[in-house]
């Protein structure tokens, strides 16, 4: 498939037709992850981060204790 580069505002834009974007999830405001190497331009989707792959990565070095909310610490009226 060939597309042609359009340009918009100071840069330059790719139109990714809509069975590609469908198949991939390529929405509006997806966030796409750009590699060049030995001059090939690569275009991929952006991996979504799930809540499980974030609480994989706590560490007893990096994990914030509990603090207790259930009084006033300042001048706060409940």
């Amino acid at each position: 498939m060939t597309l042609a580069v359009k340009k918009w505002g100071n840069s330059l834009a790719l139109r990714i037709p809509k069975d590609i974007a469908q198949t991939l999830h390529i929405e509006d405001n997806s966030l796409l992850e750009l590699t060049l190497e030995n001059q090939t331009l690569t275009i991929k989707p952006k991996a979504n981060t799930h809540l499980e792959d974030l609480v994989s990565k706590i560490t007893e070095t990096n994990l914030h204790h509990e603090i207790d909310t259930s009084r006033s610490m300042g001048n706060e009226e409940w």
